[in-house]
């Protein structure tokens, strides 16, 4: 983060605290009948009042830079596919916020237990490769979850933080603290050290990117900014970091829960992500599908997904590849190597 940015930062959080005081004394003024004649305004707490430097250095943090789509995937292919799941299992069930109850804890273990088997099932039996992003407490509650997914040597796993923290909402030392721990606990199990990152909640702190590069992850795929593979921009700087967007269009969790209010039918959502795949097999670009073996894995949701996949294959020139696979080969074509 700059450090225009980060000073701009304090002077508001100093305005704010001024804001609060001024407001505390004019409580104080009126109930004693006493009339204010200060000039005190809430402007720098209002954000149409804001310095254009300000609004810069926020938006600057971090950008979409140059367009990384291919002329063509692998093979002479015309879309990318990638298939990813995040395993989040007990973390989301109470885990990250320490509200442990069994009820939901169960609901967790279906992932692992149940979910994830029926999912690598299906994706070797149709010969999908695909990326698993694992909190790394996910992984050491049910670490047998590693073997299942790397048997076929095709698939992928990646980090998706610690305990689905929210990274958000944590300091810069801790943040980096809990992710590097993932990575060596990952690492642990797998054998493997995973080459991508997926932030939980897919948003980022002041201090994520900084953080991802400086662990040495070949991509992220956290951010929103295009349909299509990009080169992410710090500061107005690139930074040589491939990210592969997601988007909540293209996730299981918001339109399957059924407790929700935007919860759909699962044959509906299947029609939703053939329409996405289409346009992305029309422009000649990328189709990333975000899941999860606790939402996608019952038996009603799976059904689209099979349906899905199915669909895909009867079109010709599709690629079907984990993150990493992706990642690499649009740096390749990029000269980004």
């Amino acid at each position: 983060m700059s450090s225009s940015f980060i000073s701009l930062v304090k002077r508001i959080s100093s305005q704010r605290l001024c804001l609060f005081l001024a407001l505390g004394a004019a409580a104080t003024m009126v109930a004693c009948g006493i009339q204010d004649t200060s000039d005190q305004s809430m402007e720098a707490d209002e954000p149409w009042n804001w310095s254009d430097e300000f609004v810069r250095s926020a938006v600057d943090q971090v950008r979409a830079g140059r367009d990384l789509n291919p002329d063509s995937w692998p093979g002479g292919a015309r879309v990318a596919v990638l298939l990813s799941y995040d395993v989040d299992n007990e973390t989301v069930q109470g885990l990250r916020t320490g509200n442990i109850s069994i009820g939901p804890l169960s609901q967790g273990q279906y992932g692992s237990r149940v979910a994830l088997p029926r999912v690598v099932k299906l994706m070797n039996e149709q010969g999908v490769p695909s990326t698993f992003f694992f909190p790394a407490w996910s992984l050491k509650l049910a670490p047998e979850q590693a073997d299942l997914i790397q048997e076929s040597g095709m698939h992928e796993i990646a980090a998706h933080g610690w305990i689905h923290e929210l990274n958000t909402a944590l300091d810069g030392p801790t943040e980096e603290r809990l992710l590097r721990q993932a990575v060596d606990a990952i690492e642990e199990i797998t054998g493997t050290r995973p080459v991508g990152y997926r932030a939980p909640s897919w948003n980022h702190s002041p201090n994520t990117l900084r953080i991802v590069r400086d662990i040495g992850f070949l991509y992220e795929s956290s951010l929103m900014a295009d349909d299509r593979p990009y080169e992410l921009v710090q500061n107005g700087e690139p930074t040589g970091m491939v990210e592969l967007p997601v988007e909540w269009i293209l996730d299981d969790a918001p339109l399957f829960n059924p407790r929700g209010n935007s919860y759909m039918n699962p044959r509906d959502v299947m029609q939703v992500w053939i329409d996405e795949f289409d346009k992305a097999w029309e422009e000649g670009t990328m189709f990333l599908l975000t899941m999860h073996p606790h939402v996608i894995g019952h038996r009603s949701r799976i059904i689209a997904l099979e349906g899905l996949i199915e669909h895909m294959k009867s079109r010709e020139g599709v690629w079907f590849g984990t993150h990493e696979e992706a990642a690499r080969w649009v740096r390749k074509q990029a000269g980004m190597d």
